[in-house]
C-alpha cells in the first residue's frame, strides 16, 4: 500500500491533500466516493479542485502517477486471475477427457478378452493357447 509521509509538510492544505491521498489509496475515504481521480481527491481533502490543478500540481501529478501504477497493477492481477481460471477450466476438461479415455480403455479390454475367448472356442484351442503373445525383438544391425 502506498503511504505518503506528512513529516516535512507545514502547509495545512498540503497536509490535507496528502492525508486524503493516503486515505484514498488505503480504501478508507471519509468524504468522497473513494474513486481515484483528482476531483474525488479534492473532495476528500476538503479543498477546491483548483488548489490541486493550479497551486499544488506536484501533489496532483504524484497522485496521478500512483493511480496509474495502481491501475496497471490491478490490470495485471486481473489478467493473472483470468489466466488462472482458464487453466482451472482446462484442467477440469482434461480430467473429464482422461476419465472418458479410461472407460473406453476398459471397454476395449473387455471386448478384446471376449474376442479372444470366442476365437479360442471357434478354433478349438484352449484359452491359454489363444492369448496374444509378444514376438521376440529383432536384432538391429550395426553398420
Amino acid at each position: 500500500m502506498t503511504v505518503f509521509p506528512l513529516d516535512h509538510e507545514t502547509d495545512a492544505t498540503r497536509r490535507a491533500i496528502i492525508a486524503a491521498m493516503n486515505r484514498l489509496f488505503a480504501g478508507t475515504p471519509h468524504r468522497s466516493t473513494g474513486r481515484l481521480n483528482v476531483s474525488q481527491l479534492a473532495i476528500e481533502a476538503d479543498v477546491k479542485r483548483w488548489n490541486l490543478t493550479h497551486q499544488h500540481t506536484d501533489l496532483k501529478d504524484l497522485f496521478q502517477q500512483h493511480v496509474a501504477k495502481d491501475e496497471a497493477k490491478r490490470a495485471t492481477q486481473a489478467r493473472s486471475a483470468d489466466a488462472y481460471e482458464e487453466l482451472k477450466a482446462k484442467y477440469t476438461d482434461l480430467q473429464a477427457h482422461c476419465r472418458f479415455l479410461e472407460e473406453r480403455l476398459k471397454t476395449y479390454a473387455a471386448a478384446l478378452n471376449l474376442l479372444s475367448l470366442e476365437h479360442a472356442a471357434v478354433t478349438g484351442r484352449d484359452a491359454e493357447a489363444a492369448k496374444v503373445r509378444t514376438l521376440p525383438r529383432r536384432r538391429q544391425h550395426t553398420g
